[in-house]
């Protein structure tokens, strides 16, 4: 997409965990640690993080891909794991999943003064995200209690294919009615996010220092010196551009000046 003409933006389509609650994107990585210790498989903390992203069932898969976690499948099984241990897995996930994220609605800073802005501009907001229905209910429910009703969301197992298929976005915009894809943006913190954006033809901002590329709880991140805070970014910010990002920034604080503007591509 071309930044030749300021675009007035109709629409900013946000992530949930890591980009408006959940700093650190922290309760799906226990679950799936937690859903895989109970197959007597061990998984690292940034295994987990590795597909984050895409819709759970998903993510489980391509967890079972990981040649250590093959590994000890195999060597407890002696088979290869099947999509029938995917499902298994994931069906064993979700109750863990569901109970974590009722604890991890924090609202991420900054998202307080983002959302009166876009209001103020009369921007529609909506959210998507990889959590099947039945895990995302409550936290959209505590969103609403603290005075955050969503104009329109959808979840992974509401479409055909979850990110960085483009349907979750496609579904806002059509239940919104808005036709122009230069009219919305999407936020998000993993790179399922970016591309997503760019399958629907959206603009795409990327935001590191809440996401799941930095995976740090608001007290680890200000414990970082200003070295290894600049250095997480770097990394974090060129995985969102290689993903397709128009731009990248650190907090939601940053957000409203370059979407009311129009002008997203840095």
């Amino acid at each position: 997409m071309s930044d030749s003409e300021p675009t007035p933006i109709e629409l900013v389509v946000f992530d949930l965990g890591g980009t408006i609650i959940d700093h650190g994107c922290m309760a799906p990585v226990v679950a799936f640690v937690s859903a895989f210790q109970a197959l007597g498989i061990e998984i690292s903390t940034d295994q987990a993080r590795g597909p984050m992203g895409l819709a759970k069932l998903d993510h489980i898969r391509e967890l079972f891909k990981l040649p250590s976690v093959t590994s000890q499948w195999n060597s407890q099984h002696d088979r290869e794991w099947s999509e029938e241990d995917v499902v298994a897995t994931y069906e064993r996930f979700l109750p863990m999943q569901t109970e974590l994220a009722k604890q991890h609605t924090d609202i991420i800073p900054g998202f307080v003064e983002c959302w009166a802005a876009l209001r103020a501009a009369e921007i529609a907001i909506g959210t998507t995200t990889g959590y099947p229905r039945k895990v995302v209910g409550p936290i959209l429910e505590a969103l609403s209690q603290a005075g955050f009703q969503l104009d329109a969301h959808f979840c992974a197992d509401e479409v055909p294919a979850g990110r960085p298929a483009p349907w979750m976005i496609n579904g806002i915009m059509d239940r919104l009615n808005i036709t122009s894809p230069r009219a919305v943006v999407k936020v998000g913190d993993t790179m399922p996010d970016m591309q997503a954006a760019k399958n629907a033809n959206v603009w795409a901002i990327g935001i590191t220092e809440s996401g799941s590329e930095f995976g740090l709880t608001e007290d680890e991140l200000s414990a970082l010196s200003p070295v290894d805070r600049t250095a997480k970014h770097n990394t974090a910010a060129e995985k969102l551009r290689k993903s397709g990002a128009h731009a990248i920034v650190k907090s939601l604080a940053e957000l409203p000046s370059l979407i009311v503007s129009g002008r997203i591509v840095q």
